[in-house]
This record gives structure tokens, sequence and C-alpha cells, in this order.
């Protein structure tokens, strides 16, 4: 307690916070929108439940590694050199879930090509609840390393750390049911999500082989592309009108 008295009154506290806060909510997007794509599978009566659950087990999952920093640091140690190139945990874990995005993705949008009834109110063809939601667990796991990580990078005490990821689920808690309708009602918005997976996959990938590719490129082409489609809806809706 003593301690974080004393963090409340130390105004770089407060910036570290606040930083980290805005980190953790821009590093979650991925993780939302995975969440948000899968959620939509389910009948509509499930998906703000798997919704929840896969923000809430992703909030336990941070908070378990942030408790467990020591551990955390030490998967970034090489164990293994392959072709010249050495491997920690980290990267294997990187690798596993940028295959993961990439096979998720292709074939989310292999079924929203080919399968002529998947939008056919009278046939309509939903995943299983456990399935869904194990799948949200095994890439809680991937986007869940790489934002401890980040947060043990960029501040020093353990409580900012806590605070700023218990901040940010909260905020992706909000946000999730509105994006996730936002992309029900959109079928170009959800194939520009699912091409956003592919683009995160393989930047996951790259990192995992030691080819680091700046967030801020791929946020940036994300953005680009959101904001060229934002333009193709309000034009619709202009035609339509």
């Amino acid at each position: 307690m003593t301690e974080i008295a004393t963090l409340m009154q130390d105004p770089q506290a407060w910036a570290s916070l606040l930083t980290l806060t805005v980190m953790e909510i821009v590093l979650g997007i991925d993780n939302l929108v995975f969440i948000a794509i899968l959620a939509g599978r389910l009948p509509e009566h499930q998906r703000s439940t798997a919704r929840r659950i896969g923000l809430s087990l992703a909030l336990i999952m941070r908070l378990g590694l942030l408790a467990a920093i020591a551990w955390i640091m030490a998967l970034v140690y090489p164990v293994f050199t392959a072709f010249g190139q050495a491997f920690s945990w980290r990267d294997l874990i990187l690798i596993a879930g940028g295959l993961f995005l990439v096979y998720k993705g292709t074939v989310e949008i292999h079924h929203r090509e080919e399968d002529d009834d998947a939008d056919q109110p009278n046939s309509p063809k939903y995943a299983g609840f456990t399935g869904t939601v194990l799948q949200i667990v095994m890439i809680d796991i991937v986007f869940s390393l790489d934002s401890v990580i980040t947060a043990v990078g960029m501040a020093q005490h353990l409580p900012v750390m806590m605070a700023a990821v218990i901040i940010s689920v909260i905020v992706m808690l909000i946000a999730s049911g509105p994006l996730s309708d936002f992309i029900g009602r959109h079928p170009t918005v959800k194939m520009l999500a699912l091409a956003f997976l592919l683009l995160i996959g393989m930047a996951l990938i790259a990192d995992g082989f030691g080819a680091h590719i700046p967030k801020g490129y791929i946020y940036a082409a994300m953005a680009f592309s959101a904001a060229v489609e934002t333009l193709n809806l309000a034009t619709g809706k202009r035609r339509k009108a």
C-alpha cells in the first residue's frame, strides 16, 4: 500500500500509466478484431458471452504474466539455433500464433467467398461455442505475451503495468460490442478485417524469424485502409439516399 500511495503522488508514474494504457489499447486492436470475427460466427445470443469470456481471459493471462516478470523476460533468451538464426520461446510462440492467424484468416475468407448460403437467414451455419472460445484463448496467449513484454519495457513499476492492462481491457470490453456489430453489418468491412488478420499474422511470423516490422507501419496501413473503406461506406449511403 505504501508503494501504491507513493506512486499516486509521482507525476512520472501517472505519465507512464497514460502512455502505457494508450499503447496497450493500440496493441489490443489486433486481439479485438480477431475476437469480433470469431464471435460473429456464433449464434447471436452467444456472441456477447464469447467476447466477454475472451477478453476476461486475456486480462487474467496478462496479469498472470506480469506477476511472473522474471519468467517472461527469460522467454526472450535463445533456446536453439537453426540455419544461423537463434530462436527463443517468444519467437516460437509468435511464429505459431502468426501461422494460426494466417490459417484462420484464410479459412474465414474461403468460407466467406465459397459458401453461397453463409449469409442466408434460412440456413445459417454457426461455429461451436467451445471451439470458438478455445481459439480465442489460443490467440490471447500470443497477444498477451507481446503486450506484457511491451509493458515491461515501458514501465518500471508492477502496479503501473497492471493498472494500464486493466484499463485497456475495460476499454476493449466496451468497444467489442459496437465493433462486432459494425463488422457484422458491413460485409466489406469484415473482408478488410480478415485481410488485417493476414497482415498481422505475417508480421508475427516475420518477427519470430528476426525480421521485425515496426508496428507503426502496420497500424498506418490499417488506418489508411479503414479510412478508404469509411469513404466507400459514406459514398454508398449517399447513393442509396
